[in-house]
């Protein structure tokens, strides 16, 4: 039997990042590399320079290719576009047996119901989430296969995409030599390798802030109860710092890391930061505290929206097990505290639970990164999904359909 790789590619709008898992003894994940690059060509998700993606995705799987080059020939795609979305549907399927009995194909049924909802043109289904069966009226059912009834209902969460920005990106995986298996909305992995299962039954959100987007998603009682991305990040922070103080954005950046602080309260109003080894000026100098309510200013407006989300799936008060933050922008000092103020959740800084993989001593230091934990959650995905375990069982149940509705996509587009 031939080595089996899975590579987990995370298409975000200022870093690539891929983990490259092999297929180990009994089906046990074995972690064979992390990688990153800078990203290019991206804007919020949507590609505005394909020859500059492609070169970044192309340079990036050069490297995985050191390791083998079958390496790329399973790529599991993951975006971070603010063109995907979740809507609840329900679907109901009457059974007609003489015994009443539900089967498979009943089950298969209800679900494909559940699908039938009006999309706009170019927006496809990716992934439909069940939340849970109802038979005859009585629901909370996990399977209902061999019960009797008369009436079959699915509620399920029904994720769908707008079809040209994967395909854009699929056509640059390509272009550098690999072959993409699978589409992964990226909120939902994310939840792969952050959340154990006690933590979804118990009710907890993911908020996953990155360059230019920001995806959340929440979960109680094992059920994904919502999901969406935000169309602005961390990089709308070093924006306003680079226009409040009058300077470049690259400076911003490097301020923002060295000093930046999530909440103005906790500096103090005499603190001043010296501006020479960011401009050159040895003048230059900004109030520490200015400094931060330009950054507190913006992440308050981002929590708002966040907290809208929440609220708007009925959530906030179900979410015992609070708020996971991951993503690059979740490595700001006082993040946590100033989460737990704007949502009246508990929180803390998110890191990978997949500690039961072979090999990942040598990669703790991503591991232990929330900025890598969309890739590991993008790997893990499609661990389950080819079933390299029995035991895996965090995918939400449903429809795990996304080659099928990939090939629909490529078909769409080719000539």
């Amino acid at each position: 039997m031939g080595t089996h790789f899975i590579l987990g590619l995370d298409v975000g709008n200022s870093s690539l990042k891929a983990v490259l898992i092999e297929k180990g003894k009994e089906g046990i994940p074995r972690l064979r590399g992390v990688f990153q690059h800078p990203s290019a060509g991206l804007r919020r998700g949507a590609v505005v320079d394909f020859a500059d993606l492609s070169q970044a995705i192309a340079s990036l799987l050069m490297e995985v290719k050191k390791v083998s080059r079958k390496a790329v020939k399973n790529v599991y795609l993951g975006m971070s576009t603010e063109k995907i979305r979740a809507q609840h549907s329900q679907g109901v399927t009457a059974i007609s047996r003489v015994d009443s009995e539900i089967y498979e194909d009943d089950k298969e049924r209800v679900l494909r119901a559940t699908e039938a909802i009006r999309l706009p043109a170019n927006w496809k289904i990716v992934y439909t989430a069940l939340r849970e069966y109802i038979v005859d009226g009585v629901g909370d059912i996990f399977n209902p296969i061999g019960l009797k009834g008369s009436r079959l209902e699915a509620s399920a969460l029904v994720i769908s995409v707008f079809a040209p920005h994967l395909e854009e990106v699929r056509k640059a995986v390509e272009m550098g030599g690999g072959i993409v298996s699978d589409f992964v909305p990226v909120p939902i992995a994310d939840s792969f390798s952050t959340l154990s299962k006690n933590q979804k039954s118990l009710g907890v959100a993911v908020i996953d802030i990155g360059a230019e987007t920001t995806g959340v998603s929440a979960y109680n009682e094992g059920k994904l109860l919502g999901m969406a991305t935000l169309p602005f990040g961390a990089k709308n922070i070093t924006k306003d710092i680079a226009v409040g103080l009058k300077i470049p954005m690259e400076a911003a950046e490097m301020l923002k890391r060295k000093y930046g602080y999530a909440s103005a309260k906790e500096v103090g109003a005499k603190e001043v930061i010296e501006l020479r080894e960011f401009l050159g000026d040895e003048k230059a100098k900004v109030s520490r505290r200015f400094f931060v309510e330009i950054i507190s200013a913006r992440l308050a407006e981002i929590l708002q929206f966040v907290h809208d989300e929440l609220a708007s799936w009925g959530t906030i008060k179900e979410l015992a097990g609070g708020a996971i933050l991951i993503g690059g922008g979740a490595k700001l000092a006082g993040l946590s505290e100033l989460v737990r103020q704007e949502l009246k959740l508990t929180s803390q800084i998110g890191c990978c639970v997949l500690r039961d993989w072979e090999n990942t001593e040598r990669y703790e230091e991503y591991l232990d990164d929330p900025e890598f934990a969309a890739a590991f959650g993008i790997a893990a995905w499609g661990a389950e999904e080819e079933q390299w375990q029995e035991r895996f069982s965090s995918l939400p149940q449903g429809r795990k359909g996304i080659r099928r509705t990939l090939r629909k996509i490529i078909s769409l587009f080719s000539p």
